[in-house]
Order: structure tokens, then sequence, then C-alpha cells
């Protein structure tokens, strides 16, 4: 069995979990997520902690069972303490504004770009050159961040563009005559 899948799952107090044949819903406060049970795996719950068994010994279902305990914990701890990334502006007039469930972006374009944010993601914008997307689903919050950070990725000579507040931008030198 995988060694991941051998450490279960604490569920953290103010944070409730429903369990059906092949779905599993986790709700706390700071939000729900759902998903689809892997095949070859059983989830089964003791003490207060959540068990990941594999139905058959086989490659899959052993790789399967690692990677169901993975997403759960992902889950729990999205809806305790919540998921966050946060993404810079850098360029002249490059900025960012939030307006309910949009976002304005100037991004040196012609027309600015509103980008629409999926159900469950919220985006904060605390300065004009920074913008901060949370949410309980980490693969929501990931994919969020990466398309926005796609509609202008860095360029290699200047570094301007959408980054992530963490990310290095290596520079290249120009063309010498």
């Amino acid at each position: 069995m995988s060694r991941i899948a051998k450490i279960p799952v604490q569920i953290v107090q103010g944070v409730s979990y429903t369990l059906t044949a092949d779905n599993i819903t986790v709700k706390g406060p700071q939000g729900e997520v759902s998903m689809h049970i892997l095949p070859f795996v059983t989830i089964t719950e003791e003490d207060g902690a959540l068990h990941f068994k594999q139905v058959e010994e086989t490659r899959e279902a052993n790789a399967n069972v690692g990677t169901m305990r993975a997403l759960v914990a992902d889950m729990v701890k999205g809806c305790s303490v919540g998921f966050q990334k946060k993404l810079q502006l850098v360029g002249v007039g490059y900025r960012a504004q939030a307006q309910g469930d949009k976002l304005n972006l100037s991004l040196g374009f012609s027309h600015p770009v509103v980008h629409q944010m999926p159900a469950g993601v919220k985006c904060e914008t605390p300065s004009q050159t920074e913008i901060l997307i949370k949410g309980a689903d980490k693969q929501k919050v990931g994919q969020t961040a990466a398309v926005i950070r796609s509609y202008r990725a860095p360029e290699p000579y200047k570094g301007k563009g959408v980054r992530y507040a963490d990310e290095v931008v290596v520079i290249k030198e120009t063309k010498k005559k």
C-alpha cells in the first residue's frame, strides 16, 4: 500500500464530511468541496479520522489510494483554513480592479481584460498591482491563478507581465552589436 495512504486524515473541528458510495463532500467555514471517489479505494472513518484502503493489490489501486488520500487532505485543509495565491502586476500602467465576481485587468492591450471568477473562488486587490485569489478548492484557486497569469506572462527581457508573488523571472541580456 502507498506510504502516503497509511497516514489517516484528521477531521479538524468545525469541518464536517458526508461520504456516499461514490462521492465525498467536505464542508467547513471556508466553503464546501465535493469530489468523486477514485476506483479501487475505500474510505472508512475511525476515531475522528478518515482511513484509506485499496480494494485490490494492483499498481493502479496503489496509485489511486495515495492520490485520494492527498486530495481529501487538501479538501479538509481548504475547508478549514483555505488556499490563496498572490499575483503581482509588473509594468507601467498595468492595473487590476476586483468588482464582485469579476476582475478587470489593464495589461497594455487596447481593451481591458475581464476575467469571470469561477464559483467558490474569491478575488481581492489590496493594491492596483496585486491580486489575491482565495478559495477552499486548491485546484480551482491554482487554475484561476494560472489563467490570469496567462493573459500576460512575464516576458524575459524586461520582466513585464503578471507573475506569482514568489516567482523569480530571469532577465535575458539584449543583443549587442
